[in-house]
């Protein structure tokens, strides 16, 4: 608890709310012309809570210094303030009836900006779900996302939402243990433009996809450099995997195979490598299609992401599968992982083991809690080349599914691998990015990338997808944008492709293979991505200096007297910054 001298607490509130606001009722402009990005976060329990975000933003006595002043009662129940041990005021929502019974406080939003939600929580006892909810008037309540917040400690619950109008919203919370008290403290909701927006995507990209080359032409055998030598610099691997998936439809169309190996160097194969795709009949494997499809991308360098070993969710099991008693499944899955994982070992750069077992539970159900643990360890034995990943959908794009929360799919994760033998198994998590036709909540789904990266693992967008609607285009190339330039987002895989090939939902050609405008965000996206041809010329001390994406470029040198040239190979990383890179001409 703050105490200031020389205002009296309404007064103080009221200044601070003149500040944001101008007598319209909007957000004034000015206020936010340079608000950093706080990526900071983290899954540990707290034993006080930590820092308030921004400030608190626009929210009125976000660390409820002046008690329960700028707040509500939401519902039934009671609200108050209370004062832990060490003299640190938090709110109380207790005699609780309903699950949105709590406190709320009303803040105007502006259509069109990203609002950042971080708060603190914990419950009174036991642990709990506890959400943060916007209310929007008849009835409607978006979610800004959840944590599970314990007894004890306080949880960082960060997200957020996209304004799709203007007005005032209800900021609430929510939990559907009633009998629980929720606690909260340090709150806070952020505005960007979009404006803003972008410029922390660019600075991003600037600092983690980019690095500054800086390279010195000599002659063999002397250290003098070579001044006025033609440079000519050509990326021939972007670092950055972006992918699309691959159905059969593929292997009998040559317009297919151009227009796939023209442009993408990653791919998952939609359906043609999952079990009820290779083995229809118990016993009776069939491999033709996947081997087929795994030739055509090895012969274009295309890698090839293995998807999936394992389906947990009990629609997508063939008859014979479900008809199987728990000890008959566990050897039918034996064979399963068995055959595939030994049949294409060191051809995959991944597996998805067990997808989406967060949401499902075929495998627990039938063979134990720890099936997806142990199948996790029997993959990475037999391809020990390739990385196993956890795979869900609704983490990033929507924040009401709490059961894949970003905090629960990390402790997912973690307790896979801690499974006795897992420790040092080399993880990823698959995040799979279907998005609706409206807008995308981009504020949740940089907070939830934020909590994912504190697992340290990679994290690929596996199975991007934007509906249908009037802005899909507009919409995928903000998803792709935001994975694009997070720092922990190290591949994007986009579940779409030509017409032809029955990708109607995110088609990127129509019948004739012409470019959609998804298509077209696509290819734009590509060239973008990749760093253009580059002609300079060295310093009077041989030397040339530049900023390149991650990735693999030839460099020609032409010798500026014998117009002679040599070309050579070199690779820019994230450690590239720090060395020079000395390039000797023939």
């Amino acid at each position: 608890m703050k105490a200031f001298s020389g205002f009296t607490m309404p007064l103080l509130l009221c200044l601070a709310f003149v500040l944001f606001y101008s007598g319209s009722g909007q957000v004034t402009q000015d206020a936010f012309n340079d608000v950093y990005y706080d990526a900071s976060a983290t899954t540990q329990c707290l034993a006080e809570p930590g820092i308030t975000m921004y400030g608190g933003g626009i929210i009125v006595n976000p660390q409820f210094s002046y008690g329960t002043y700028g707040w509500t009662v939401s519902g039934q129940g009671e609200i108050a303030e209370r004062v832990s041990r060490t003299n640190n005021g938090f709110m109380a929502a207790y005699n609780r009836k309903l699950p949105l019974d709590s406190f709320s406080q009303k803040v105007l939003l502006e259509k069109g900006k990203l609002y950042m939600f971080s708060a603190w929580v914990q419950v009174s006892e036991g642990s709990e779900t506890v959400s943060a909810v916007f209310g929007t008037g008849g009835g409607e309540f978006v979610p800004g996302g959840s944590v599970v917040a314990e007894h004890g400690c306080w949880s960082l619950l960060k997200g957020g939402i996209a304004a799709n109008s203007s007005g005032p919203v209800d900021l609430l919370f929510e939990s559907k243990n009633t009998s629980k008290e929720i606690w909260v403290d340090n709150v806070s909701l952020q505005p960007f433009s979009k404006k803003q927006w972008r410029f922390h995507q660019d600075q991003s990209i600037e600092k983690v996809r980019k690095g500054k080359v800086r390279l010195q032409v000599t002659y063999p055998y002397s250290k003098a450099g070579v001044g006025g030598a033609t440079v000519l610099i050509k990326q021939t691997k972007p670092d950055f995997a972006f992918g699309c998936g691959m159905n059969s439809h593929i292997l009998k169309s040559t317009d297919y195979q151009n227009w796939f190996a023209s442009r993408f160097k990653f791919t998952a194969f939609t359906n043609e490598m999952k079990w009820y795709s290779t083995e229809k009949k118990q016993g009776q494997e069939n491999y033709t299609i996947a081997d087929a499809m795994l030739k055509f991308a090895q012969d274009n360098k295309i890698s090839i992401r293995g998807h999936t070993v394992f389906w947990d969710d009990p629609k997508y099991q063939t008859d014979w599968v479900k008809a199987l008693s728990p000890k008959e499944l566990q050897e039918a899955a034996e064979r399963r992982i068995n055959s595939i994982v030994s049949r294409y070992a060191g051809d995959v750069i991944a597996w998805d083991v067990v997808n989406e077992n967060l949401h499902f539970s075929f495998l627990e159900d039938n063979l134990g809690k720890n099936a997806s643990s142990i199948y996790f360890s029997k993959a990475y034995k037999l391809d020990p080349s390739a990385r196993m990943f956890v795979n869900e959908f609704n983490t990033i794009e929507f924040g009401g599914d709490v059961k894949v929360s970003p905090g629960n799919l990390k402790k997912r994760l973690e307790g896979m691998l801690s499974y006795p033998g897992n420790e040092d198994i080399p993880a990823g998590i698959g995040v799979q990015g279907h998005f609706g036709p409206g807008q995308p909540n981009l504020a949740y789904m940089r907070s939830s990338l934020d909590i994912l990266a504190t697992t340290g693992a990679p994290i690929w967008l596996t199975e991007v997808s934007v509906e249908p609607g009037l802005y899909q285009a507009q919409y995928l190339e903000e998803v792709l944008r935001e994975a694009y330039s997070h720092p922990a987002v190290e591949g994007i895989i986009i579940f779409a492709g030509p017409l032809p090939a029955g990708f109607s939902a995110t088609a990127l050609t129509d019948m004739n293979f012409n470019s959609t405008p998804a298509g077209d965000v696509v290819d734009k996206l590509i060239k973008e991505w990749k760093s253009d041809d580059l002609k300079a010329r060295t310093d009077e001390g041989g030397f040339f200096g530049t900023s390149l994406l991650h990735g693999e470029y030839e460099i020609t040198i032409i010798n500026p007297i014998t117009n002679s040239s040599s070309t050579s190979i070199f690779e820019v990383t994230k450690d590239s910054s720090e060395k020079i890179f000395h390039i000797q001409m023939e």
